[in-house]
C-alpha cells in the first residue's frame, strides 16, 4: 500500500498486537481470488477505501508450529495506491496503529525478513514505471 506524500511515495505499515511492524494480510473466503481478498482485508484493517491494485509483489510461504502442530502459511503481496491519507486499525483483529513512511523509514521499521524483501519489490516496481514515465515522456531536445 502506497501514496503520494509531501516526502514523495510513502507506505503503509501496521502494527501487530506484538508490537511488530508489518504490512496488513489476511486470510482467503471461501471461493475468494487472493488479488479480491488483498483488497478487502487491506481495506478492512486499514480503514482505507478507494484501492486501486497497481501490481503482484510476492508470493511468500512459510511454516511454524502453533500448538503443536505444524502450519503452512501462503501469503500473496500486492502493490495498491490509495489518495486517503486518514487511517483505521482494526484494534479488534489485534492492528494498533497504521503509519504511513517513506522507504527509508519502512526498512527500518519492517520486523521480519520477508517483509522487507516484499518492501524492496515494492520500491523497485515504483522505480521502473517512474523510469517508463520519464522515457515515454516528450523530449525538449530538438
Amino acid at each position: 500500500m502506497f501514496r503520494h506524500g509531501r516526502e514523495g511515495v510513502v507506505f503503509l505499515l501496521i502494527r501487530d498486537s506484538y508490537n511488530n511492524w508489518g504490512f496488513p494480510k489476511g486470510h482467503l473466503e471461501a471461493g475468494e481470488e487472493p488479488e479480491r481478498a488483498a483488497l478487502r482485508e487491506v481495506s478492512e484493517e486499514t480503514g482505507l477505501g478507494a484501492l486501486v491494485m497497481r501490481a503482484a509483489i510476492e508470493v511468500i510461504e512459510w511454516q511454524f508450529r502453533f500448538r503443536g502442530r505444524q502450519i503452512h502459511k501462503v501469503c500473496h503481496f500486492y502493490l495498491m495506491e490509495t489518495r486517503q491519507r486518514r487511517t483505521k486499525p482494526q484494534l479488534e483483529e489485534g492492528i494498533t496503529a497504521c503509519r504511513w513512511v517513506t522507504f527509508e523509514q519502512a526498512t527500518q521499521m519492517l520486523a521480519y525478513d520477508n517483509a522487507k524483501s516484499v518492501l524492496q519489490r515494492a520500491h523497485a516496481i515504483l522505480a521502473s514505471t517512474q523510469d517508463a514515465t520519464h522515457d515515454a515522456a516528450p523530449s525538449d531536445a530538438a
